[in-house]
């Protein structure tokens, strides 16, 4: 299996991942393919497939902040079963990121990650896929050691249009597995900064943001 950096929407690569995009994951969390193209050509941005056998059965979209010292998980596909594709992707992923923190002199301080929460929404069969099913992405990343910070989390739609996404929570992977609490001051940056792009910000996310500035820690839970 290759693990393939797609730096272009011209990449026939990223033709196909967009369409395993569209089959797995609902409408408000899929950027139009157009509007992939910046995002693709920023250096920030870290967009890789797994090819088997010449198709497209996985993807990951991850973003390393060297001024923060963190990561973002953005999504993980496993387009099909019996591959080994979630382990691979994700090994691939932290050795690419323990990179980029050595690059600075630094050792990766955590990442984060949004994760459904299949015991408040019920509706998500991830174009029937079973390692995409909630209740298993949820058990699998509380494996990987991530952990859920706890606030009650929305997001923008990624459609732009001034909605709030509910459903999600935002979790954390800590470095130090013993870690259980995470910076306020660092959340409020990191979701400022991420969710820069998309100017039509809901009411309910910017009175969440204004909350956290207020706090000083925030508990990590397990998920």
């Amino acid at each position: 299996m290759q693990y393939i950096r797609i730096a272009s929407i011209d990449d026939p690569l990223f033709a196909r991942m967009h369409r395993l995009m569209q089959e797995v994951f609902p409408p408000e969390e899929v950027l139009a393919f157009d509007l992939w193209k910046e995002p693709l050509e920023d250096p920030g941005i870290r967009v890789f497939v797994a090819v088997h056998e010449g198709e497209v059965v996985g993807a990951t979209e991850y973003r390393y902040y060297a001024d923060l010292n963190v990561a973002m998980t953005d999504f993980t596909i496993i387009g099909r079963e019996g591959l080994g594709i979630g382990r691979f992707l994700a090994l691939e992923r932290q050795k690419d990121l323990n990179a980029l923190a050595a690059v600075q002199g630094k050792q990766l301080y955590g990442m984060f990650a949004e994760i459904y929460d299949p015991y408040r929404v019920e509706n998500h069969e991830f174009g029937g896929i079973k390692p995409m099913d909630p209740f298993v992405r949820r058990e699998v990343l509380s494996h990987l050691g991530y952990k859920r910070i706890d606030f009650p989390y929305v997001h923008p739609s990624w459609q732009n249009d001034g909605e709030a996404v509910s459903g999600l929570d935002l979790c954390f992977l800590p470095t130090n597995e013993d870690q259980d609490s995470l910076e306020a001051d660092l959340i409020v940056t990191f979701l400022t900064r991420y969710y820069a792009v998309l100017p039509q910000k809901p009411q309910a996310w910017v009175e969440m943001v204004e909350r956290l500035s207020g706090m000083d820690r925030v508990p990590l839970r397990p998920i």
